[in-house]
């Protein structure tokens, strides 16, 4: 079995999402960006149960399911999505002192993730999640 293009093509799909957030989110660092996606996808991850949160990892591309995954203590349980202000808020706290989040930091996200995945798929990878993550990655 030749290799799978998700991993044969990990690092050019990694690129790709980075300066699609560039481009969405008129952040001036890749490094901005990585703190920005880590603060969404962590504040995503807490709203799911653990099989919940391996389904949609399973769906991302390689770099990107690597780091909503890392630094993950399982034994937090999951808390309910709240409104949109307040999971900014919790996404803009990571590393609070270097994170330049913008206020639309989960859209812009989310708008890149359906540029790199296409929408249809990042919709079909919502569908079997719990209620609230479709608002969450709604664009």
């Amino acid at each position: 079995m030749p290799m799978p293009s998700k991993y044969a093509h990990a690092s050019q799909d990694f690129e790709d999402y980075i300066e699609a957030v560039l481009e969405i989110s008129n952040l001036a660092s890749r490094n901005q960006v990585y703190t920005m996606t880590e603060g969404v996808f962590r504040t995503f991850r807490r709203r799911l149960d653990v099989a919940s949160a391996i389904r949609f990892a399973n769906g991302l591309p390689s770099v990107l399911a690597a780091i909503f995954i890392a630094d993950w203590d399982l034994g937090t349980p999951a808390i309910p999505f709240a409104d949109r202000d307040a999971m900014t808020r919790e996404v803009q706290s990571l590393r609070s002192n270097h994170n330049f989040s913008p206020d639309t930091c989960i859209r812009d996200v989310a708008v890149a993730l359906r540029r790199c995945l296409g929408g249809r798929a990042l919709d079909e990878l919502l569908a079997d999640l719990p209620d609230g993550a479709a608002a969450f990655w709604a664009a």
